[in-house]
Order: C-alpha cells, then sequence, then structure tokens
C-alpha cells in the first residue's frame, strides 16, 4: 500500500482542521493512502517533519495557511528525491490555493491532493538561502502578515489584514535600492517590492494568468517607485490592484528574472510566504526550477 504523510497546522483556519480529521484521513485511505498523520507542534515543525520523514513516504500532503505549505515545501527541497507535495488550504488568506487551483472545501481539496489533481512542477524560490514557495517581498503592509496577532486572524480571518493593513500607513517609507537583475540594473527609491511565482498577494489577485507559469525558471517582479505626489502613489497601487499594464504616474515597474540582488542604504526587512524572512542591506533571491512535485487542481 502506498504511504502517506499528512502535516497539519492544528491552529489553521481557527482550528477547524483538528475537528475535520477524521474526514480527511477517510478521504486518503479510500483513496488507497496508509496515512500517517503529524500535527506540527511549533513554528518550523512542519520543516522539520517534511525533511525528517518526507523522505519515507510516496506522498506528502499538509494542511495549513500559506505558511505551513511554505515550510514543508521548504523542509522537502532539502531531500535528494522529495515525493509530491499536496495541499489542504486552511488559512486566512490561502493565495497558494487561488495559484494551484485548490478548492476551498477541505474535503474537495483532499480529494485533489490524495489522486484527483494533478502533478506538476514548480520553481521554489531562496531569498539569502531561505527558501520560499510564492513570494518574497519587502515595503508597505508587508509587515502585516507577519505582525497581525493571531487571535485577530482568527476572529476575523482575512479581514484582520485589511485592519492591520490600515494601521500600518502612518509607518510606511521608501528604499533606496540598486536592483540588478540578469544584467540589468535600476537605482530608485521603492516604497514596495515583491519577487512572485503566483497569481494572488495578500488575497488580491495582482498578475494575470497569463504572465505566471509555475515552471518556467523566472519570477514575476514588481516594484513600486517612490512617486512625486501622494496621488501618484495611490495610482501605483492601485495600477498593481487592477493588473494595468502601466501607470499614468510611472510609478510601478515590472519584469521577469530568474535572479535578483537588492542593494539597499540600510538593512533592507522580507516577508516570504507570510512570515519574517530576515533582513539584510544586500540580498539575493534566486529562482531554483523546477524543484518540486506539488499537486494541482484541474
Amino acid at each position: 500500500m502506498k504511504r502517506l504523510l499528512f502535516i497539519y497546522n492544528p491552529a489553521s483556519g481557527t482550528g477547524r482542521v483538528s475537528g475535520r480529521l477524521p474526514e480527511l484521513l477517510d478521504v486518503f485511505t479510500k483513496a488507497g493512502w496508509l496515512t500517517t498523520a503529524y500535527p506540527t507542534q511549533a513554528k518550523g515543525d512542519g520543516a522539520r517533519a517534511a525533511r525528517n520523514l518526507g523522505g519515507q513516504f510516496d506522498r506528502v500532503v499538509c494542511a495549513g495557511g500559506d505558511g505551513t505549505l511554505s515550510e514543508v515545501a521548504g523542509g522537502l527541497m532539502s531531500l535528494d528525491s522529495p515525493p509530491p507535495l499536496g495541499y489542504v488550504p486552511c488559512g486566512s488568506t490561502n493565495d497558494c490555493a487561488t495559484t494551484l487551483r485548490l478548492p476551498k472545501s477541505y474535503r474537495r481539496a483532499a480529494l485533489v491532493a490524495s489522486g484527483a489533481g494533478v502533478t506538476a512542477p514548480i520553481d521554489m524560490g531562496l531569498l539569502n538561502g531561505r527558501s520560499f514557495v510564492y513570494v518574497a517581498a519587502f515595503g508597505a503592509f508587508t509587515k502585516v502578515a507577519y505582525d497581525t496577532p493571531q487571535d485577530l486572524k482568527r476572529t476575523l480571518g482575512h479581514l484582520a489584514y485589511i485592519v492591520a493593513g490600515i494601521a500600518s500607513i502612518p509607518t510606511i517609507t521608501p528604499y533606496q535600492l540598486r536592483v540588478e537583475y540578469d544584467g540589468h540594473a535600476i537605482e530608485d527609491s521603492f516604497y514596495f517590492g515583491m519577487v512572485t511565482n503566483a497569481l494572488s498577494i495578500g488575497g488580491i489577485k495582482a498578475l494575470k494568468d497569463d504572465r505566471v507559469v509555475l515552471d518556467d525558471g523566472l519570477f514575476e517582479v514588481v516594484l513600486v517607485r517612490k512617486p512625486l505626489s501622494l496621488a501618484d502613489l495611490s495610482n501605483g497601487f492601485q495600477a498593481l490592484i487592477n493588473m494595468a499594464p502601466a501607470d499614468g504616474s510611472g510609478a510601478l515597474v515590472r519584469f521577469q528574472a530568474s535572479r535578483i540582488t537588492f542593494t539597499a542604504s540600510q538593512p533592507l526587512p522580507w516577508t516570504i510566504d507570510g512570515e519574517f524572512g530576515g533582513e539584510r542591506q544586500v540580498s539575493q533571491v534566486v529562482n531554483c526550477p523546477r524543484a518540486l512535485e506539488i499537486i494541482r487542481g484541474t
């Protein structure tokens, strides 16, 4: 019988995933899997479980938010021959679920992860050697994901991020940067930047479907330059949200790249997959093409 490791975060989805555990295990069993369930105990435990146990199984499925998926995927990356990875999204925002076309229903997502989905390669990213699945970002609002209290997330869900984002507006300041990528360079002040391999960021569909190819060896890079006025800043972010090809202020910069180096005038704090990613004055982001096999919806 095929063996499946099910790594789940008991705190995700306002704790509902623990109550649905018998139902999810039943789905896996009916699909022909002998399943071992592992509830994470603390931050980083998903990566440790995937790294230490994943090689013994034919498939790994994780349940939780995007942070749980990021941890488990990072742990599997350390294996010589990682098994395919499935995902049951249970978090507050679930950006990766949108990109992977996964259903919102826990049961239906488990059906996809256990056999109804399509196994496909996916690029992974490294920020200063630390892996990420779908985004590395800096600047405006990026601290919201990891600074928002867990009890507020449980109570308000995605609305919690909006509330925390509004509260952070007075603290937004630009960073003076030199950005080097694939033989090109830009120097300017930027309020925000993201290196991504996803359709949805922070619950907003920020990139068009035809621009995002999950296994092409390229990231989508978006930078919001410091504009001349507050109105220009607003126009730049609005162009980002509306997926406009350009904005009248010239605040929005977009390109694709496989390797990007950010050199800042001060340590640059990062968010990766919704968690704090450290801060450095010089940061390098590298695409690891087709690093994992992930199970997507059809």
